[in-house]
């Protein structure tokens, strides 16, 4: 048996809910397994984009996800910038308020 590397590919599916995102910035992931191999040291990073700048990023462990199987996912994106673009959000310094919330996993499977 050989060890492969994934990222952000064709064995993992990804559903995204945002909460409140505005100081702080929390997201909840569905990582589903789509393959027939079990996936294990799955990571999860998310980022958080204002406006199309970046406000920071955090990491979740995973762990395994056996085939055909569902893993939650959790993080929350507390960063001085993101404070601090919120406070001049709210003095009308910014003319929109519009955050962006992506996801990059990284797993090992047995091919």
């Amino acid at each position: 048996m050989e060890l492969s590397d994934g990222s952000q590919s064709r064995h993992i599916r990804l559903k995204l809910y945002i909460g409140r995102c505005k100081d702080t910035c929390r997201a909840k992931v569905r990582v589903t397994n789509i393959s027939r191999s079990n996936l294990f040291n799955a990571r999860l990073t998310l980022s958080v984009k204002v406006n199309g700048k970046k406000m920071g990023s955090c990491t979740d462990y995973i762990g395994g996800i056996n085939a055909k199987r569902v893993r939650w996912a959790a993080c929350t994106i507390r960063t001085a910038k993101l404070d601090n673009y919120w406070d001049r959000w709210l003095d009308g310094d910014l003319s929109r308020w519009s955050p962006y919330v992506y996801a990059v996993t990284n797993y090992r499977y047995y091919v």
